[in-house]
C-alpha cells in the first residue's frame, strides 16, 4: 500500500448531486483515488448552496455542508449540451476506471452519457448509477429524497414510538448507506476489471441499501409474517436495553444478557428481581419489558445520568449518555481516534471536518485537497489526463 492511498491511480468523475454520489465519491477519494467532480458551470452540485455558509467577511460565502463531503477532490465545469466540451469529457472517460452519477434515471443517457454510449469508448470503465428505486421496475422515474426512501423502505415503521407520529432517524440513512453500497461494490468491480479486462455497470439504489440494511427486521418478517413494532429506544428480544430517565436527563444501558441483567438488578438494589418469572429469561424481560421499564424507572429516578453511568461502567454493564454532537465531537475518546480535523475551505475560512473513520495499517488519512470550487480544476485535469495518455500512445 502506498502512502496515497490503497485506491492512489484510480480515476473516478463523479457526476455527483447533493448527498448519496458525492458521499460514495468521497469514500474512493478519501482511499486515495483521483476524484473529479463533473459539474454545471452555472452552479454546479446544489450542495454548495446548503448552509451553514462560512466566510471571512472579504471571501465568497462557503457550504460547510458541501466540504463535508467533497473533500479530497477536483472540480471541473462542463456544460453536457455543449458539443464541444462534451466531446472533451468523453476523452477523459475513455480513460477513467470509474463514473459515478446519481441523477435521476435517464438523464445521462438523454444526453448522450449512458452506461451503453460509454463503454464502447472506454470497456474497463465501472460505471455506478445510484438512484432512489434502480433504474427499472414501476417506481424507477418516481422522485425520491431521502425522508420519502425511509418511509417507502419500511425504516420508519419501525423508527419512533408506539402511537406517535412518524419519525424519520436524524441522519440521512438512505443517501449515505447507498453511497456506502456504491463505494463497496465499486471497489469490488475494480478488482475484477483488472483481472478481466471488462468493466460493469452498477445499479445501487437507496431502497435497496436500507432494505439491505434492515437483515434482522426482514428475517423477523419472513419468519414470523409479523411486521415489528415501534419501540422507541427499545428492543424487540432484549431488556433492559433502551434509553431510561434518571434525576436529571436520559441515558442508555444495553443489558444483553442475563448476567448484565443480574448486574443492573444488584445497582438498583433489587437483587432477587431477576428471580421474578417475568424477568427471568431474556425473552422474558423482553416480553414484559414495559412492566420492568417501570421498575426501573422508579429507582432511576433517584440519582442523576452520570451517577448511574459510573455505576453501570463500575459493573462492566454497557451504557452511554445520549449525546449531542457538540458534546461528541469533543469527547476524548473522539480525539484519541483522530476523527476531528482542521480543514481549511477555498475562501480561507479555517473549519474543522470529520476523518475517514477506519484505521488500516499502512495508510494515514490525510485531507490532501480542500474541497473545490467549481470548475477550479478543469485545465489542471484535462492536462493531466488527457496529455499524459496523449503522449502515452505518440510515444
Amino acid at each position: 500500500m502506498t502512502a496515497q492511498g490503497p485506491l492512489a491511480g484510480v480515476r473516478v468523475l463523479e457526476f455527483g448531486q447533493i448527498a448519496a454520489g458525492p458521499f460514495a465519491g468521497s469514500l474512493l477519494a478519501d482511499l486515495g483515488a483521483d476524484v473529479v467532480k463533473v459539474e454545471n458551470p452555472q452552479g454546479g452540485d446544489g450542495l454548495r448552496g446548503w448552509p451553514p455558509l462560512s466566510s471571512t467577511g472579504d471571501g465568497p460565502p462557503f457550504s460547510e455542508n458541501f466540504a463535508s463531503v467533497n473533500r479530497n477532490k477536483r472540480s471541473i465545469a462542463i456544460d453536457l449540451k455543449n458539443p464541444e466540451e462534451a466531446a472533451t469529457l468523453k476523452r477523459l472517460i475513455a480513460v477513467a476506471d470509474v463514473v459515478l452519477e446519481n441523477f435521476r434515471p435517464g438523464v445521462l443517457k438523454r444526453l448522450g452519457f449512458g452506461y451503453e454510449d460509454l463503454k464502447p469508448l472506454n470497456p474497463r470503465l465501472v460505471y455506478c448509477s445510484i438512484s432512489g428505486y434502480g433504474q427499472t421496475g414501476p417506481y424507477a422515474t418516481k422522485g425520491a429524497f431521502d425522508v420519502t426512501v425511509q418511509g417507502m423502505s419500511g425504516l420508519m415503521s419501525v423508527t419512533g414510538e408506539e402511537g406517535r407520529p412518524p419519525v424519520k432517524c436524524g441522519v440521512p440513512v438512505a443517501d449515505f448507506c447507498a453511497g456506502l453500497y456504491a463505494a463497496y461494490t465499486i471497489t469490488a468491480m475494480l478488482m475484477q476489471t483488472r483481472q478481466t479486462g471488462e468493466g460493469a455497470y452498477i445499479d445501487c439504489s437507496m431502497l435497496g441499501a436500507l432494505i439491505g440494511v434492515a437483515a434482522l427486521q426482514t428475517s423477523e418478517y419472513f419468519g414470523t409474517g409479523k411486521s415489528g413494532p415501534r419501540l422507541g429506544s427499545a428492543h424487540p428480544r432484549n431488556a433492559p436495553y433502551q434509553a431510561f430517565k434518571a434525576k436529571d436527563d436520559y441515558f442508555i444501558i444495553a443489558a444483553g444478557n442475563d448476567a448484565l441483567w443480574r448486574q443492573v438488578a444488584e445497582a438498583v438494589g433489587l437483587p432477587d428481581l431477576p428471580s421474578d418469572p417475568r424477568f427471568t429469561t431474556q425473552l422474558d424481560r423482553a416480553r414484559n419489558q414495559k412492566e420492568l421499564a417501570a421498575i426501573l424507572e422508579e429507582r432511576f429516578a433517584t440519582r442523576t445520568a452520570r451517577e448511574w453511568l459510573e455505576e453501570m461502567d463500575r459493573r462492566g454493564v454497557p451504557c452511554a449518555p445520549i449525546n449531542s454532537y457538540a458534546e461528541i465531537l469533543s469527547d476524548p475518546h473522539v480525539k484519541s481516534m483522530g476523527l476531528v480535523l482542521p480543514l481549511t475551505l477555498p475562501n480561507g475560512v479555517e473549519t474543522r471536518t470529520t476523518a475517514f473513520p477506519i484505521g488500516i495499517s499502512g495508510f494515514n488519512f490525510e485531507i490532501r485537497h480542500p474541497p473545490p470550487e467549481l470548475g477550479a480544476h478543469t485545465q489542471e485535469v484535462i492536462s493531466e489526463w488527457l496529455d499524459a495518455e496523449e503522449t502515452k500512445v505518440a510515444g
